[in-house]
């Protein structure tokens, strides 16, 4: 028989000329070629996860955050935390005389060249460390491909032998275990997938010291082609598990294969405990973020607030945010910006979010007043109808409960959150003067100081939970006031003075008063807490927005409960929303040693005082320096008489369509009123305590309380106007 010599053909004499001019090039400049590659140690340094890591005060990890949209790395995984059985799956599939060459596999590449001559593919000849040094180096990638790990295929014969060069040099310097973990730690698994952290757990949600002989082979096959369908995948790895005699069989392997290749993949973040913390601090190619958080506190104050919110949502309640400060530093504790997964508008920062800020706000309104000496806690107002008039017509502000006190004292006004007498102290301690107050206290972007008007006494103004809980802090501190912040470190900054010390003690104290609260919420009510504490709750103009702030001698908690969307809650108040929450994390905060109330600074002055009538049961008071009463025991009087009604400006139309004797105007006074008059314009109509029923005439009046002997203690203006009839 006659020997056939086989026929190359042009394409195969032209493979083997190339193949043998790159050798002969190769062996000439290899003596001097220096590939700048880095070293194992220098490669780990430089490795980043595409999540930045948030770290509480401990150092712990308590959020993680997506940086990085090119790949989904997570931590390095060191060799030893990776499965053997993975790294025997993968170095029989890539590299199966890993162990016993130097960077390159002379007889695979021999037989791979001699394929190619034959026609077969050239591919399968790159070794673990060939690839390594592709992952490091891109000018080693496929040409036209840059950077695409998909590609297998593609790079020129001067590409393969510098990649050869390349794997040869990292061998003179990084020993078997360094070039196999970091291959692991690079290599794409599947999609975004880079690394064996990454691939491990969105692929299996488990750590990759973890994986079983089944999920090893499966992650082995996908390195030749991490996006190949699932029949692809799985008819590799079984053939795999064949060659490597392994104990599973291909059914197991296909029904896993179809359980994690068939759709999308997510990688389980282990700490998401602080979102919108980790948006505010992280991004720009940082890696990690040490905040003044504390782990365990904010994970207890999300899970309080899901839960109370819960509760409440068959109400019409979705959101919530809770901001805990510690009063000394002025560090962030915890930082809950919304109510979680269950929140319709998860993604909005409910700390920073402004809202109107409801009876939150007349602490410091009284704060101003007793600064000012206008009032003393022991002064009294009148919690009775009021008509203010103002631009836009008669402002009428009313109580929550609808239901009239009387005359209280200052103490108790504030203490339990009556409205009206609130807007009494505004009319006497002037809206400007608290507006301005407001923004020494560090409420941000305040409107103009005629924006408001009376109503900024119960809270018409918008604010942050953020200012809102920085304002109780520096009653908290004496009257102090200093930022806070979110990552250690001192400012610099020096506090600064917003309330005298004594002035901060008496509203701290009357906030503290449980006797003094008890008139609007009872004795035993959310706000009551076996320790001392001081604390207020608002709500808002049509319950959208409920609030309870307050503090201990070492925390101040601020909760804010409603809708993002602005939606009004039903029947909900600060005691039934927010008041709860508060109290559950003050409990949590003292729960070992309780909380001291502070000590009465230097200007402030006890004294025994009874009420005229037994208004309010005798009790000792306490007073700044200067406007104490001068005797151990003090009367005090109920308030002077004034004109409830009409108020100042009031215009009165006489409805033409209504018989005349049906039409009448009711004079109303304040206070003791058995001895004063009625006078309009010059003519007496009546006594100020009984009901005068006055008819309407057109024409502008005076009316005037005046005493038995003809003097004015109150007095307004009105005007009486027609109406056209109607046809």
């Amino acid at each position: 028989m006659k020997a056939v010599a086989p026929s190359w053909g042009k394409r195969g004499v032209g493979e083997l000329c190339r193949l043998i001019a790159a050798i002969l090039v190769s062996v000439l400049v290899s003596s001097s070629s220096v590939f700048a590659l880095p070293s194992f140690q220098e490669v780990k340094a430089g490795y980043k996860r595409s999540d930045s890591l948030l770290l509480d005060r401990h150092g712990q990890v308590i959020h993680e955050l997506r940086t990085d949209p090119g790949a989904r790395r997570l931590e390095w995984a060191e060799l030893d935390q990776i499965s053997p059985a993975l790294i025997k799956a993968v170095i029989h599939s890539e590299d199966q005389r890993f162990y016993s060459h130097s960077g390159v596999d002379w007889r695979a590449t021999a037989a791979a060249a001699i394929k190619g001559l034959f026609g077969g593919s050239r591919g399968g000849a790159s070794t673990i460390t060939m690839q390594l040094a592709s992952m490091l180096d891109r000018d080693l990638q496929p040409k036209g491909h840059p950077g695409d790990h998909t590609k297998r295929s593609g790079r020129t014969i001067s590409q393969k032998w510098k990649q050869m060069s390349a794997a040869t040099e990292i061998e003179k310097t990084w020993n078997k275990g360094e070039v196999l973990d970091a291959y692991l730690n690079l290599v794409f698994f599947r999609g975004e997938l880079q690394g064996i952290s990454a691939a491990s757990r969105g692929l299996f949600d488990k750590e990759p010291h973890g994986l079983d002989e089944t999920e090893s082979l499966l992650l082995a096959a996908l390195i030749r082609s991490p996006n190949a369908d699932k029949s692809a995948v799985s008819k590799r790895a079984c053939l795999l598990a064949q060659s490597m005699k392994a104990s599973v069989g291909c059914e197991g392997i296909e029904e896993l294969a179809g359980k994690v290749l068939s759709g999308g993949y997510e990688v389980r973040q282990q700490a998401a405990l602080a979102p919108h913390v980790a948006r505010k601090l992280l991004g720009n190619g940082v890696e990690a973020v040490s905040t003044t958080l504390d782990r365990d506190l904010q994970a207890f104050s999300s899970e309080v607030l899901q839960r109370h919110i819960g509760a409440v949502r068959s109400r019409n309640v979705t959101d919530g945010a809770v901001l805990i400060a510690d009063n000394r530093t002025g560090e962030i504790l915890a930082y809950v910006g919304s109510s979680g997964a269950g929140s319709p508008s998860r993604f909005v920062d409910g700390v920073v979010a402004k809202r109107q800020a409801g009876s939150t706000l007349k602490p410091f309104l009284y704060g101003l007043a007793f600064e000012e000496k206008i009032l003393t806690p022991a002064s009294m107002l009148s919690d009775s109808p009021l008509d203010i008039p103002t631009g836009g017509g008669i402002y009428k502000p009313g109580d929550y409960e609808s239901d009239y006190k009387g005359m209280v004292s200052a103490r108790t006004a504030l203490a339990s959150s009556l409205n009206i007498p609130a807007v009494r102290v505004i009319g006497l301690a002037g809206v400007d003067s608290f507006v301005r107050r407001l923004g020494e206290l560090g409420f941000r972007d305040l409107e103009p100081e005629d924006f408001y008007g009376p109503s900024a006494a119960l809270g018409s103004v918008d604010v942050s939970l953020f200012d809102l809980v920085n304002a109780y802090r520096t009653l908290a501190n004496g009257g102090l006031r200093s930022d806070l912040r979110l990552t250690p470190g001192d400012s610099g900054k020096k506090p600064q003075r917003v309330f005298p010390e004594p002035v901060a003690y008496l509203v701290s104290d009357i906030l503290s008063d449980r006797q003094a609260r008890s008139v609007t919420f009872g004795l035993e009510n959310a706000l009551a807490t076996r320790f001392w504490s001081a604390v207020k709750t608002g709500t808002s103009k049509d319950m959208r927005d409920n609030w309870c702030v307050g503090y201990s001698d070492r925390y101040t908690v601020g909760v804010w409960v409603g809708n993002f969307s602005g939606e009004p809650m039903w029947h909900v108040s600060g005691v039934t929303g927010a008041a709860p929450v508060w109290t559950e994390i003050m409990d949590y905060l003292n729960r070992d040693g309780g909380s001291r109330p502070p000590e009465m600074p230097s200007g402030v002055i006890a004294r025994g005082i009874e009420f005229q009538d037994g208004i309010e049961p005798p009790r000792a008071e306490l007073f700044l320096e200067g406007t104490d009463p001068v005797f151990p025991s003090l009367r005090i009087a109920s308030e002077r008489p004034g004109i409830l009604y009409p108020a100042e400006g009031t215009v009165i139309s006489v409805d033409p369509d209504i018989p005349a004797e049906n039409q009448r105007v009711f004079f109303e006074a304040s206070g003791s009123s058995r001895v004063y008059r009625w006078r309009l314009n010059d003519e007496v109509v009546g006594r100020a305590e009984e009901s005068v029923a006055w008819r309407p005439r057109v024409g502008r009046y005076m009316l005037a309380l005046v005493d038995n002997k003809d003097r004015v203690v109150a007095s307004v203006r009105f005007e009486v106007r027609g109406m056209e009839r109607i046809q």
